[in-house]
């Protein structure tokens, strides 16, 4: 497993005094960007190639949110490469070892040229190694879309919303989501399914239902296709 440490800074809390949910999968995503740097297959190196691992599916389950100034531990692995796709685990724990909050995750391997999907070599998946996959209850990456919808007032595209990929980070679009989470909702779990890219000046139209202990909301383009559907329960 590939780590590092931190502390909680006062820019990743909320009103609560505790991490959100945006920066726990900022603190993911940036321990897989570092495993891939110390690796030799940064963001340069795969960009040079014009090639890129473009997040799929995300299950977040949160089992305490770490507070202000707190000792933490991220760490990821990878579990399996297989045909285009690859599948990595993430961990974050505190300074006594308990475990606050893990993930399951799918990444597509892009060609960025081309816009699709391409088989990696070798050389691109080697070096991550892989281990055993988490003890999880690992739910279907395809997230069932409700019916009871409600549309929400549509939004562009912000240039602070792209990544180095130049279309909207992962992140990005959980954040768009929260947006529209009732009032005191309390996040155990978090999926989202990445179906298409967003990019600068593209339109959001959003959706969102409300059951009992969930909330699925749907980042739709113009047509209705949705870049996005993040779930919270």
């Amino acid at each position: 497993m590939y780590t590092f440490d931190s502390r909680v800074r006062y820019s990743e809390i909320d009103h609560t005094g505790n991490m959100t949910l945006p920066a726990l999968i900022n603190y993911f995503q940036d321990c897989s960007t570092f495993q891939s740097e110390d690796i030799g297959l940064g963001t340069e190196v795969l960009k040079a190639k014009k090639k890129a691992w473009i997040l799929s599916y995300w299950q977040i389950v949160i089992e305490r949110l770490p507070a202000l100034g707190e000792r933490i531990t991220a760490g990821t692995f990878a579990t399996e490469f297989k045909g285009l796709y690859g599948n990595r685990n993430f961990v974050l724990d505190d300074a006594r070892g308990n475990r606050l909050a893990y993930a399951n995750s799918v990444w597509v391997f892009m060609d960025m040229e081309k816009g699709r999907p391409a088989r990696p070599e070798p050389e691109d998946v080697l070096p991550y190694g892989s281990e055993p996959a988490l003890e999880m209850e690992y739910e279907d990456r395809k997230i069932r879309l409700p019916e009871n919808l409600e549309e929400k007032p549509s939004f562009p595209v912000r240039k602070y919303h792209i990544d180095t990929n130049e279309h909207v980070n992962n992140c990005q679009y959980v954040q768009m989501a929260m947006d529209y989470l009732p009032e005191n909702f309390k996040i155990h779990q978090m999926r989202a399914e990445y179906k298409q890219q967003a990019r600068l000046n593209d339109v959001i139209c959003p959706a969102r239902a409300v059951d009992e202990n969930k909330t699925t909301v749907l980042l739709n383009d113009q047509k209705g296709e949705p870049y996005a559907v993040v779930e919270f329960k």
